[in-house]
């Protein structure tokens, strides 16, 4: 799934925005066959925490002739950091973090294969519409885009107010898609076990 930059950060190099529009299904060799590399999975101060990472090789003619008979994606000269796969084994999402053209060095004269080395995808409320039911499934369920609640029009446009902002649905909370943003919950429970007060009106606690 290759990554469509919407409003890229300069300082930061990132795009929080970023759409995932298209899906090609393509076969790779799973080169760590051993099992998942990376950390594993492990407790840490913010709870369990998932970070699988493989390393995919896929055959550069391969996925020259896949991108060829798309007349969209002709300029896509090769697999991109920041690109998603979809790995149907485990049902989990990776993403490429850097693409080695050269891991079989010039083989019969030259380079026959991309390795890419991948971590698990961890979503932050992206876009996805590659059209395919088990991948953009995730972005319903665990979005917190608060223009899915926008009111829209008979002809799909949204209502918006004078500053050109979107009007949205009372129905909208983050809380629903995201359970570390619940601060209702965290300050009901922090006030009845008379825990020290880290509001904002008190940064440094109860003195």
């Amino acid at each position: 799934m290759p990554r469509t930059i919407v409003n890229e950060d300069l300082l930061f190099s990132e795009d929080t925005l970023s759409t995932f529009d298209t899906a090609y299904p393509i076969e790779m060799y799973i080169k760590s066959v051993d099992g998942f590399e990376g950390d594993g999975d492990f407790l840490s101060k913010f709870g369990l925490e998932i970070r699988d990472a493989v390393t995919l090789t896929v055959a550069r003619r391969r996925f020259s002739e896949e991108m060829e008979d798309i007349e969209t994606t002709k300029d896509i000269g090769r697999p991109a950091e920041g690109d998603l796969i979809y790995l149907p084994l485990n049902g989990k999402i990776f993403e490429v973090k850097f693409v080695e053209h050269e891991s079989i060095f010039y083989q019969m004269g030259s380079l026959q294969v991309y390795d890419l080395r991948c971590e698990l995808f961890e979503y932050s409320h992206e876009q996805l519409n590659t059209g395919i039911d088990v991948i953009d499934s995730i972005e319903t369920a665990y979005s917190g885009d608060m223009n899915f609640y926008q009111l829209l029009l008979e002809d799909g446009g949204g209502l918006k107010f004078e500053d050109g902002s979107f009007i949205i649905n009372d129905g909208y909370r983050i809380e629903d898609t995201d359970n570390q943003a619940n601060n209702e919950y965290y300050t009901t429970q922090t006030q009845t076990l008379n825990f020290v007060d880290w509001s904002e009106s008190n940064p440094f606690g109860e003195i």
